[in-house]
């Protein structure tokens, strides 16, 4: 019985990685993990998945978000927090391409383009861009590639327990004590 429910669920996490476009298995092992389903740590984002804002001709994407999921849940987790991060980004000092948080515990995976609008399964914190969704990657032309860090961080907060409009530090700050566990993936971007 219990080899057929082991069975069973992974053919429904494989499942779930096909209808996100996956190529890649899920990483094995008992760790909290974030993962890209097609995009293995290190690999470089297509352009469809760079920034797309009027006001910075850096931004010339899709601004399609990469699908993320994430595995092995810390035990005591009720919600969860994402932030993206461009340490290179402005000449060094960084850029936070989204922050979001209030993300149920129930919620393991988000698929491609579904964080670069508002959803109910999130709370939009605030960018360096004053954006509450995804803003892909937006580095300027001969900057070389860019590492944006995609963090997943486990809490015991529970879902709404945050407001919205956090920039990354506040929301870093309002963590401090409550993380469960963290995981990240970097990928890359440049033009």
């Amino acid at each position: 019985m219990k080899r057929t429910i082991a069975t069973l669920a992974a053919a429904i996490l494989l499942a779930g990685c096909a209808a996100m476009g996956a190529n890649t298995p899920p990483p094995a092992g008992p760790v909290f993990t974030l993962w890209s389903p097609g995009h293995p740590d290190g690999s470089a984002l297509q352009q469809r998945h760079a920034g797309n804002l009027s006001s910075n001709p850096n931004c010339v994407g899709q601004n399609i978000s990469p699908p993320l999921a994430w595995t092995n849940v810390p035990a005591g987790t009720r919600s969860f927090a994402m932030i993206m991060y461009d340490q290179e980004g402005r000449s060094g000092l960084g850029v936070a391409h989204w922050v979001a948080y209030n993300i149920p515990a129930n919620v393991t995976a988000f698929a491609e383009n579904e964080v670069s609008r508002p959803s109910p399964k999130f709370t939009g914190g605030k960018s360096t861009q004053n954006q509450a969704i995804y803003m892909g990657p937006c580095p300027p032309v001969n900057t070389g590639q860019h590492h944006y860090v995609y963090t997943v961080i486990a809490t015991d907060l529970e879902p709404g327990a945050l407001p919205a409009g956090l920039a990354m530090n506040e929301l870093l700050e309002r963590l401090n004590g409550r993380a469960k566990g963290g995981s990240s993936i970097v990928l890359r971007y440049g033009r």
